[in-house]
């Protein structure tokens, strides 16, 4: 009997134990609540980059070459996308020089002399049309070397995409009070929420704000004056993340 009385009285004590355990005070409780949200959307918008490069002995005869080819080119570009919006870049050209050869002993260091100039210059066009895209890049490769395409989103796409992300983590935010709520035994309605920091820039935050996702590059061959079969491309989709951190405290 004794040896009984005595685990009763055990089983007691910890019984009073767990329930004291279970009832923690948690008034006035400032709890710190992470929260992450990700979108995405598929990419409405291409950036194209289009290049001209000619070499020649006469530095006039190449950049004569170079202001025929981009002219063709940009015409080729208006008329397969006249929507496209263009916006040419980066005329440049420099001397090239044989390489140095030895020289004997003694003998005065020659000055170099150009044996031929190279000249160039790019284009970028920027357009929403990418159903026609395949199209108009053959058709500016018969003049124009294609350096890359760029995919992403327009600037109103992109804001959209920025209100859905706001909203998706805001909404993540809440789940998770609820939940936090719940495993404190307390109601929702029992948390305030004193600071909701869209940045994530405080102290207990992992990392900023993620930026935009790169929009995806492809690289293009050099252009020829023949026919050219037209490219495929697949212009994917953007992703947004967003990470906010919120301070709730129970009442």
């Amino acid at each position: 009997m004794t040896v009984l009385k005595t685990v009763a009285a055990a089983a007691l004590v910890l019984g009073a134990q767990a329930v004291q355990a279970q009832t923690v005070p948690t008034t006035g409780t400032l709890v710190i609540v992470p929260a992450n949200g990700e979108v995405r959307a598929p990419n409405d918008q291409a950036v194209t980059h289009f290049a001209i490069e000619e070499q020649d002995k006469d530095k006039a005869a190449a950049a004569s070459r170079v202001n025929q080819k981009m002219k063709q080119g940009m015409e080729i570009l208006k008329r397969e996308d006249p929507n496209g919006k263009l916006k040419t870049q980066g005329y440049y050209s420099y001397a090239v020089y044989a390489e140095d050869r030895p020289q004997p002993v003694g003998t005065a260091p020659k000055k170099p002399v150009p044996v031929a100039w190279r000249v160039g210059q790019s284009v970028e066009l920027t357009t929403t049309s990418l159903d026609k895209l395949p199209k108009t890049v053959a058709a500016a490769q018969k003049v124009l070397t294609l350096n890359s395409i760029n995919f992403g989103l327009t600037p109103e796409a992109t804001r959209k995409l920025d209100d859905q992300r706001i909203a998706v983590t805001y909404k993540a935010l809440n789940e998770r009070i609820a939940s936090i709520a719940s495993a404190m035994g307390r109601k929702t309605s029992d948390a305030v929420l004193e600071t909701v920091d869209f940045e994530g820039s405080g102290n207990y935050a992992r990392e900023a704000l993620a930026a935009p996702a790169p929009m995806m590059m492809m690289r293009g061959k050099m252009a020829d004056s023949a026919d050219v079969a037209e490219p495929s491309f697949e212009p994917g989709e953007t992703m947004l993340d967003m990470r906010l951190v919120g301070k709730v405290r129970f009442k």
